[in-house]
């Protein structure tokens, strides 16, 4: 068995070393007969506990037939509630704030994602409503303070500072500042998904909307029409992954209406920096700030600039990001600079191709998604691996032959093939090392072998997939894996 050396570092635990420099963290899982007792904290460590949430979990595990099945569901879908919750009020405001699990930062797309599936409940839980109204208030904060940021520390005061040696306009509350268009869109997906659940536009004070109008502005001005723009990057190291070329500001561009992003979902840094995925996760996220505008706040004419400039980036990914593909017709490109060289592939991380209907990005039955998604899930994309353990999409962050469950669940989330679901569940069971927890990534051939025992999203991501089949698939659920 030959493990990547460049990721693999055999530990018990999480490295500090491999976290301060910046590789992929790997443990090694011992081989124990697996017990099916809860690994939750005790009650009385746990950060929030939601009734509404408590209340969901018991009836899903339920009808969960398989044990194995139905411990990691109990484990898994609540790990961020219990785990990485800080909250409170600051400022006069109500504050949440999230960390990733073994990281003790927030990433704005990261704790979106972590408290997306606990949305659905907040009508029947007050303090759940409380809790995310928090992170709306934290994520405008965090926006106001640098909307180039991807990741932020609880406060300017703590001891780690994260990246501060960078080359780039860092403050003391960044954990790192690498800019992805994505970040900014899972702030307006947090918001417009609050308000279509509760109706409550009450969080739209002055400093939202000072909040949208500066990530419209960034948007523009990483179109680039008129230079490359205020911001730039570069880390010292020796991984290019982690740095943007040409004097920090990536390679070059044509302005054609597409938004650049020097680095990708994954923090990995863009070859062409029009990020496909990310760009029609863009346009989204504009009809969705157009919405609220129109429906909620009455600004007509800001509702109508956030819709101008959903048009444009929505023409600009038909025109240069549609590819002609010799085995999978047309398709869209990972990545495209304007200028006609395109990088074809897809990563595991969300914004992915594969995950753009689960972000209602884009239709699942629309024939491009299909062609797209064959290719995905094909060996023709270099980032998909087949091996003894399992089949998956990985990427660049965490090397050559890792497969990232994140995948796998979005996978799942996005097929109407129930065999393909049933396959996706036997390989996420088969997977998890004996933990009950879901990781960032494991090797193709022996999941003994992971990264992060602590990952908050793809645990509460999990869970989501668990909950929609219990919604719209329960016969899933009713047979061992």
């Amino acid at each position: 068995m030959t493990i990547p050396r460049r990721n693999f570092l055999k530990i018990t635990g999480i490295s500090s070393i491999a976290i301060a420099s910046g590789l992929p963290h790997f443990s090694f899982a011992k081989s124990n007969a697996l017990t099916l007792v809860s690994n939750r904290p005790a009650i009385a460590n746990r950060k929030f506990v939601s009734k509404a949430v408590e209340a969901k979990l018991l009836e899903v595990k339920a009808a969960i037939k398989d044990p194995e099945l139905a411990w990691m569901f109990e484990n898994c879908f609540p790990n961020t509630l219990d785990t990485t919750i800080t909250h409170g009020v600051v400022d006069g405001k109500l504050d949440t704030f999230v960390i990733t699990g073994d990281i003790h930062a927030m990433w704005l797309r990261d704790s979106t994602a972590q408290i997306w599936p606990y949305l659905p409940f907040v009508n029947k839980d007050v303090e759940l409503k409380k809790l995310i109204q928090g992170l709306v208030n934290r994520q405008t904060k965090c926006v106001l303070i640098d909307t180039y940021a991807n990741a932020f520390n609880i406060s300017a005061n703590v001891e780690d500072k994260g990246w501060q040696q960078d080359d780039t306009a860092m403050k003391p509350e960044l954990h790192e500042r690498k800019w992805e268009i994505d970040s900014l869109c899972y702030v307006i997906r947090l918001a417009h998904g609050y308000w279509k659940t509760t109706q409550d536009a009450s969080l739209f004070d002055a400093d939202w909307h000072k909040a949208m109008r500066a990530i419209v502005n960034t948007f523009k001005e990483q179109q680039r029409k008129t230079g490359n723009g205020s911001y730039r990057f570069r880390r010292n190291g020796s991984n290019p992954t982690d740095t943007a070329g040409f004097d920090g500001y990536g390679n070059k561009v044509n302005p054609v209406g597409l938004i650049a992003s020097l680095f990708r979902p994954s923090d990995d840094g863009t070859i062409f920096p029009f990020l496909i995925p990310s760009n029609l996760f863009a346009v989204q996220a504009l009809k969705q700030l157009e919405e609220i505008y129109t429906s909620a706040t009455l600004d007509l004419v800001f509702a109508k600039e956030c819709r101008t400039l959903a048009d444009e980036v929505d023409a600009a990914v038909a025109k240069y990001g549609i590819i002609n593909h010799s085995e999978f017709g047309k398709m869209y490109a990972y990545e495209v600079d304007g200028y006609g060289s395109m990088l074809v592939m897809d990563d595991a991380n969300v914004p992915s191709l594969l995950s753009l209907p689960y972000l209602n990005s884009i239709d699942y039955k629309d024939p491009l998604y299909i062609n797209t998604r064959k290719y995905a899930l094909s060996e023709r994309n270099p980032w998909f691996f087949n091996g003894k353990a399992a089949q998956g999409i990985g990427g660049p962050h965490t090397g050559r032959d890792t497969i990232w469950p994140m995948g796998i669940i979005i996978r799942a989330m996005t097929s109407t093939d129930e065999e393909e679901i049933r396959s996706c569940i036997t390989m996420l069971k088969a997977t998890h090392a004996g933990t009950g927890f879901i990781h960032e990534s494991f090797y193709k051939d022996d999941a003994k072998y992971f990264s992060r025992k602590w990952f908050a999203w793809a645990n509460t991501l999990f869970g989501e997939l668990m909950v929609k089949l219990y919604q719209e698939k329960p016969h899933i659920l009713k047979k061992l894996y």
